[in-house]
Order: C-alpha cells, then structure tokens, then sequence
C-alpha cells in the first residue's frame, strides 16, 4: 500500500462522523465529569433554598438564590455541550497550522487556572455582580449553544453556517457570553494574577474567533457580506 493511498484514505476516514466522534470525545467526557460533579451541588443548593422559604422565606439571602441560579445554569450549558459535541455535524473544513487549535484550547479552558486561585472575601455588592455576571454570560451562552446547535466547536472549523437568534446581530455570542461569565468568576478571585488569566482569556478568544472566520469565509461565499452587516464580538461597539 502507497503512501498516496494511505494519506487518501486518512482523509477520507477524517470526514467521518465516527472521527468527530473519536476527537469530541475527550470534550464529552470532561463536560460530562463537569456535568456529573456540579449535580449534587446544585441539588444540594435547591433543597436550601426551599428549606428557607418554607421556614421563613423573608430571610431568604439573595446570595443564595443567585449562587443557585449561577450553578444551575453552569450545569444546563455543561449538559447541553455533551449533547452538541455528541450530535454535532461533521465539519467542512479546519483551519491548518498548530497556532490556531492552540489559540482555540487556551481561550476555552485557560480560565479553569483561576480555580486555583485563593478566593477573596467580597463584600455584598461585589459579590452579587459577580453572580450576576456569571448568570447573565452562562445564559447568553447557552442560548448561543442552543441556536448553533450541531455546528459546534472549539477549533476553528466551518460545519453549518448559522445566522439566526444572537448571530444575527452578534458573530460570536457563544464567546461573549463565556467571556462575561468569566469575567464574573475572575471577580471572585480579584488578583493580579486572575486578571492576567482573563486578559489571556480575551486575547485568544480574539485570536480564535479571526481563525474561524477565516475559515468560514472559505467554505461559505455569504459569509463575507454577514460580516459587514454584523458585529464580531460587541454590536455597536467591535
């Protein structure tokens, strides 16, 4: 057997559904473990919460109602991520080169060092916007995920061309909202050192989200013209 013949039919096994499976499967697995260790947390929150409403819901703090509603919606996305990567199409094209999957992997996990951070004690305020933030991004982050549906993916790659929901206005609503959730966690970690991770965040989203584009533009001709009547990241603003 050639070498010729060899490549081709590597090709061809890569423009499998089988494959994508193969490369998505370390992603399902670890929002699976995600998914599986933020469960009884949020169970366990739930049950508190109704304790103090059927106790004396005038004491109830809005910290706690909050802190449930973050974790909630942090284990929905994380469970609709095992579902996307498990369905998702098979993709068109990828774009070539080492940097661009590298730029794709640092700006979706890089934020997971802050974790290792010393929490700080925030004040009431603080403390609330933080949660705030997290809910408002998870949110908006799961809505993008749910709109983009099987043409997910972390590496730059061109599977279906979604223009609808948020990415009628918005190139990349699925970043944005990870970007302001992280922002949010970042606050509960206030260091130089979180700050430096979440500018890193930023910077490789940036990078990642030029890579897909140009990708996109590749396979999708229309494309061009979506991103002249469409903000990359911030409508109004960039």
């Amino acid at each position: 057997m050639t070498i010729a013949i060899v490549s081709e039919r590597l090709k061809t096994l890569r423009r499998t559904k089988l494959y994508d499976l193969f490369a998505a499967a370390p992603l399902i697995a670890w929002y699976g473990f995600c998914t599986t260790q933020m469960l009884p947390l949020v169970v366990q929150q739930i049950a508190l919460v109704k304790l103090v409403v059927q106790t004396d819901p005038s004491v109830l703090p809005p910290e706690l109602v909050l802190s449930t509603v973050a974790h909630m919606t942090t284990l929905a996305f994380f469970a609709i991520l095992v579902v996307m990567f498990t369905v998702r199409y098979v993709p068109q094209r990828t774009a070539a080169g080492f940097y661009p999957r590298c730029a794709a992997v640092a700006g979706t996990f890089l934020s997971l060092g802050m974790v290792l951070l010393p929490p700080q004690q925030l004040s009431s305020a603080p403390y609330l916007a933080s949660l705030l933030l997290i809910i408002g991004g998870t949110g908006l982050a799961i809505y993008a995920a749910l709109v983009l549906g099987r043409s997910i993916s972390i590496l730059p790659e061109a599977r279906r061309l979604v223009t609808w929901g948020p990415y009628a206005l918005d190139r990349h609503p699925l970043y944005l909202g990870e970007i302001i959730a992280i922002a949010g966690v970042a606050l509960q970690y206030l260091s130089a050192w979180a700050l430096l991770l979440f500018a890193l965040v930023c910077a490789f989203q940036l990078q990642r989200m030029k890579y897909e584009e140009r990708v996109l533009v590749q396979v999708f001709p229309k494309y061009e013209d979506y991103m002249a009547r469409t903000a990359r990241l911030v409508p109004g603003v960039y």
